[in-house]
């Protein structure tokens, strides 16, 4: 007989994460299998073989026959669950897909393109080249790709990708946006044979299939997806690539709250492997970071195509009503760009980063607004549903024709949307065909089912939140139009005006890759903010120097390490007063130099029927803040290491 010690992928006990077991052959660490814990069965992971115990063991039920878990992965689970503090049964639910014990047919997988494993036939830029040899020529480890949008970063990667593949490894490729998939896998399918896809709108069995292929591949493949794919077990990686490293969506929200720029740095450790981060808008910490750490920051200037014309940015001062003189939230010269482009057969891309008809429902007679009875935020209408929704908890109500309180029928709805930008387009140019992209967006019309139809041009008028403002490349796109561009700046979070510096410099990189003339529009009530002059100027140089000396005068990341902690009670006394006693908890435990703010309401106070405090940590050292996690009471507090907001 053989012991181990067997990881449960769901939690048995809090204390404890692994389980002795035995089985009458050797097994490999990495392992797949199936234990029974009680009277129920569940699957393990081999995490090390030990000595026969003292007390008896159960035998490991069932071998499942799919090669063992990669060694690098088995340790970058490991590490997670010690640097977010986090059961490693979580980790394990964040890593493996479901439905292991099933028996699957395997499709086939492959993402092919019309010419796949041809080499490519446009040759490289100096930038190009020069970024290539830096990172040929670099240690194992990260480097940092900072090329302005348009730069040919993609290229890079496919010519990082196609040198490992000769060389028998394999490269993982992560999107922010299941929205880029189609455009990224694209391009790579034109070269390489070997691509697989994977993310989270695929059904279970297809996430089992494309594990099981990649887990039993001796070949090197190209794994292209969102944040989950760099779990893909590929068995000899050479590359990690993240692609707009600079979003946020590449920190998962629920436990184990990981950051795949983190992780896949670990990751990359383990398998002596490098990642590159790429953006043309690097968060401000990632960039210190990387300064102060003396890793390679890789600078892209120019564009890719030698005659790119810069787009001719306009800013329209929303305080002007003059400038409105047509129409009352599109801007005569957005109105007339538009137009121009249409008339000439090409594309106009309008942004505005929220979602909805309008904003705030009322009574014009005594002031009473439409609100969510269980979060106390304004209802968003939704013109098209004839419905208000809450966007926190999904909570709806019809629309009313007079108002519950004084009974009066003068309702009004004020605030923009997408979906009242797109009812407002349809009025103004009925013949065009016009494409919405938001969180309301089904399935089967998101940006990677009909990029197809964006990338063709016979999409007129593209209307998008922030899915739309990155990575896209639309060769018939020659206007761009931003409604609002203050909108994210009174956001009471330490990132509001780097996020709206990244989203403007962003969206007007949609454009100006070609030797086309193109236009970017951009309305705001706060023209001379310097986030807005910068972000559209893509003036990251000046955007990093004033904000870095912010978050040093003010004592934010990247100078400390956060703690976000908050805790959700049925009632808001329960709320404030289990925040005070743990703040007093905390502030009697933390060294003098962990500064505790709060405790305070949180951003959305009111969610779901529950009351929401929460307290922030801030310390110079990380491990200070993991150390104060063990005081934290489990029942009706969530915690977040490393936040990337405050709301």
């Amino acid at each position: 007989m053989h012991y181990y010690l067997v990881s449960p992928i769901k939690i048995i006990r809090a204390d404890a994460h692994s389980f002795t077991y035995a089985h009458p052959e050797r097994l490999p660490v990495g392992a797949l299998v199936v234990i029974e814990v009680g009277s129920a069965q569940c699957v393990g992971i081999i995490m090390s073989a030990v000595v026969k115990p003292e007390f008896t063991v159960k035998e490991i039920v069932q071998f499942l026959d799919d090669a063992p878990v990669p060694l690098p992965l088995v340790q970058t689970a490991l590490w997670m669950s010690s640097y977010y503090h986090t059961h490693l049964a979580t980790v394990w639910q964040t890593i493996l897909p479901r439905g292991l014990t099933k028996k699957r047919r395997h499709p086939p997988l492959r993402a092919t393109g019309p010419q796949a494993s041809q080499p490519p036939t446009t040759a490289l830029t100096p930038d190009q080249s020069a970024a290539i040899t830096a990172i040929d020529d670099m240690l194992p480890g990260s480097a940092l790709l900072h090329g302005v949008t348009g730069s040919g970063k993609t290229r890079v990667y496919i010519e990082l990708a196609r040198r490992l593949i000769d060389e028998g490894l394999s490269s993982i490729i992560l999107v922010p946006e299941i929205a880029l998939t189609s455009q990224l896998v694209t391009e790579f399918a034109r070269y390489f044979d070997n691509v697989i896809l994977t993310h989270s709108r695929q059904t279970e069995a297809e996430r089992h299939v494309t594990w099981q292929h990649v887990i039993n591949s001796r070949d090197p493949l190209i794994v292209i997806g969102p944040r989950s794919a760099l779990f893909t077990p590929v068995q000899q990686l050479g590359l990690v690539v993240i692609d707009e490293c600079h979003e946020p969506s590449f920190k998962q929200e629920q436990s184990p709250r990981y950051s795949a720029l983190r992780t896949a740095a670990i990751l990359a450790r383990q398998h002596e492997a490098k990642l590159v981060l790429g953006s043309a808008t690097p968060t401000i910490s990632d960039y210190f970071l990387a300064k102060t750490a003396g890793r390679p920051i890789i600078t892209m200037p120019s564009p890719a195509r030698s005659d790119a014309v810069k787009p001719r940015v306009s800013l329209v001062d929303m305080t002007k009503r003059t400038n409105f003189t047509q129409h009352f939230f599109l801007s005569d010269q957005l109105l007339s760009a538009i137009t121009g482009s249409l008339n000439a057969g090409h594309q106009a891309l309008i942004f505005h980063n929220r979602r909805g008809t309008a904003a705030i429902t009322l009574c014009e007679q005594c002031g009473w607004n439409a609100g969510c009875p269980r979060c106390f935020v304004p209802l968003t209408l939704h013109a098209d549903r004839h419905q208000l929704l809450c966007h926190i908890c999904g909570f709806t109500a019809t629309v009313p024709t007079s108002c519950p309180e004084c009974h009066h029928a003068d309702i009004i709805h004020k605030g923009l949307g997408t979906k009242r930008i797109e009812a407002e387009l349809h009025k103004l140019f009925p013949a065009s065909t016009i494409a919405r992209f938001d969180a309301d967006t089904s399935t089967n019309d998101a940006a990677d089912k009909r990029y197809d139809e964006l990338k063709n041009g016979s999409i007129d008028i593209i209307i998008g939140t922030q899915v739309i403002a990155k990575g896209l490349d639309l060769p018939h796109l020659r206007t761009v139009g931003v409604v609002q561009a203050d909108a994210g700046l009174t956001l009471p979070d330490f990132s509001s005006s780097e996020r709206t510096f990244q989203l403007l410099a962003q969206v007007v990189g949609r454009v100006g890759r070609s030797h086309h003339a193109t236009n970017v529009i951009v309305q705001t009530f706060q023209p001379d903010h310097p986030a807005i002059r910068d972000g559209l100027a893509q003036n990251y140089a000046d955007f990093y120097a004033r904000t870095i000396a912010q978050r040093r005068a003010t004592n934010f990341p990247p100078f400390v390490y956060l703690l976000k902690l908050t805790c959700v009670y049925k009632t808001e006394a329960a709320a404030i007063r289990n925040a005070k006693k743990l703040a007093q908890t905390l502030r009697a435990a933390a060294p003098a130099d962990v500064h505790i703010l709060g405790p305070t309401p949180a951003f959305y106070e009111r969610v779901r029927d529950t009351y929401r405090w929460q307290l922030i940590l801030k310390s110079p050292r990380r491990s200070d803040l993991v150390s104060l996690l063990d005081l934290v009471p489990p029942a009706h507090w969530q915690a977040e290491l490393d936040p990337t907001s405050l709301l």
